[in-house]
């Protein structure tokens, strides 16, 4: 399975941006995709990289992209038929999905992004540079263009396998529950089958315990993966997929007047909210709420409608508990009111111990709590492919299953990580994802909440997005 050859691909892939979840996914692409290494490129701003993309033999290009020069830079570099991997920062996704489209070009990324500055621009609306906003200047290019190339927006770990996971977690349910093995074919019978289950709500939920000798220092984030992508997306409004049986709506709470309307979005930023979840190896804890993709897309495909009424959709939020410098960090840069911190650290090779443990968790079904996902530790990441930490791996691994997807059905135009085959996404990903867990729990965002401190909870649910919120 290490050396397999997946896909035998006649064009060319060209990298824009070389961070740590590029440098992780080059290997795996060399390892799997069968193409001379000539036919690989790599654009970027910056220089960090460059001695693990020139270790391969990968040709390495300094030449930032800008609104104004990207169609003149990659004229030069793709045809149809090419595969554009976008991990960068600061250059806007949907620019570049417009240029493939036009040319005929595969596409994925990790998270759509826009152009720099525009995460804090006070000129732009927080519904229009929230990833909800994005992700519809998305949708409005498929209006655009209706048949074309493969588009994978936001297709990494999460978002990205956890979408898949979320199916494979509503096929576990299903099996153990209904006693039922058939796999639903189609998005309406995915979003009944999770409605039949009772799910009421579905964390994206993350602990990172990763460690590295020298701590984190005043003035530096410190971070297992990219912290400009942290910082930014962290000073996004907080944002969730919004559920059918909510009946609490936050103070600071905000509608979007359109679009899908499946997610609401807070007004504030991301990384100063928090929530309570749980995963199988750190039991009970709290997580920033922080923006992601897969809390709108999850959601909006999960929506049960009569006409145009929304009679059931899951609450669906991310649940991230970082490695302990970056909670450090994050302390920090709220104290900076969002300005981020002149150092920047990215661990990797100095990772002494920790792992990665990163899954769904889907609640309110009659076992009440069900986690699906990875748990990688640092030791077997390194055993796995150079140039990673457990983070990096895991949306390295969901990078590369994108990418093969694509070349397999190269006309599928532009899609969520949700309108994908899972198990051709999850076979591909899976020997890079360390030990693959399904775990029940009895655990609620009410339990052990007897302390003498008053709280207003709703013990008639325990599943409303209230009780789940720190405050």
């Amino acid at each position: 399975m290490a050396d397999k050859k997946y896909f035998k691909f006649q064009g060319k892939i060209v990298f824009i941006g070389f961070g740590s979840v590029a440098q992780g996914v080059l290997p795996l692409l060399l390892r799997h995709i069968d193409m001379p290494r000539d036919c690989i490129s790599i654009i970027t701003g910056h220089d960090r990289g460059r001695a693990e993309a020139e270790s391969f033999g990968i040709r390495y290009e300094i030449n930032p992209l800008t609104r104004a020069n990207f169609r003149a830079i990659l004229d030069s570099r793709l045809e149809r038929g090419d595969f554009l991997v976008n991990l960068s920062v600061d250059v806007a996704s949907s620019a570049l999905i417009e240029y493939c489209c036009e040319k005929g070009v595969l596409y994925t990324d990790s998270c759509i992004e826009p152009w720099a500055g525009g995460y804090t621009d006070p000129a732009v609306s927080a519904s229009r540079r929230s990833n909800y906003g994005q992700r519809e200047e998305v949708l409005e290019l498929r209006r655009k263009f209706p048949k074309g190339p493969t588009v994978i927006p936001t297709h990494g770990a999460n978002p990205g396998l956890i979408s898949h996971w979320v199916k494979q977690g509503l096929v576990n349910l299903a099996q153990d529950i209904l006693g039922r093995s058939d796999i639903p074919n189609s998005r309406d019978e995915w979003a009944r089958l999770a409605m039949e289950l009772g799910i009421k709500s579905i964390h994206c939920s993350e602990r990172d315990t990763q460690v590295a000798p020298i701590r984190k220092r005043p003035g530096e984030f410190v971070n297992t993966w990219s912290v400009d992508g942290f910082i930014g997306e962290g000073s996004q409004p907080c944002e969730l997929g919004w559920g059918s049986h909510e009946k609490h709506f936050p103070p600071e709470g905000r509608h979007h007047e359109y679009g899908c309307k499946a997610a609401i979005y807070l007004d504030r930023p991301g990384a100063s909210v928090k929530v309570r979840t749980w995963t199988p190896a750190a039991g009970a804890f709290h997580g920033f709420l922080i923006t992601h993709g897969e809390a709108i897309s999850i959601a909006d495909y999960l929506t049960v409608k009569k006409g145009d009424e929304v009679i059931y959709r899951p609450t669906c939020h991310y649940s991230y508990h970082p490695c302990d410098d970056t909670v450090l960090s994050v302390h920090e840069l709220a104290g900076r009111n969002w300005v981020g911190q002149e150092q920047r650290r990215l661990l990797r090779d100095e990772i002494t111990e920790g792992i990665d443990e990163l899954g769904a968790l889907l609640l309110g079904h009659k076992k009440g709590a069900y986690w699906y996902g990875s748990q990688l530790s640092i030791e077997e990441a390194r055993r796995l492919a150079p140039y990673n930490n457990a983070t990096s791996l895991q949306v390295a691994a969901g990078v590369l299953g994108g990418i093969v997807w694509a070349m397999e059905n190269p006309d599928a135009g532009i899609i969520d990580p949700d309108d994908m085959d899972f198990r051709r996404v999850l076979e591909v990903a899976n020997p890079y994802l360390g030990k693959l867990v399904g775990a029940y729990s009895d655990w609620t965002p009410l339990q052990g909440r007897n302390h003498p401190f008053p709280e207003d909870l709703d013990s008639s649910d325990p599943w409303q997005f209230k009780n789940v919120r720190v405050v």
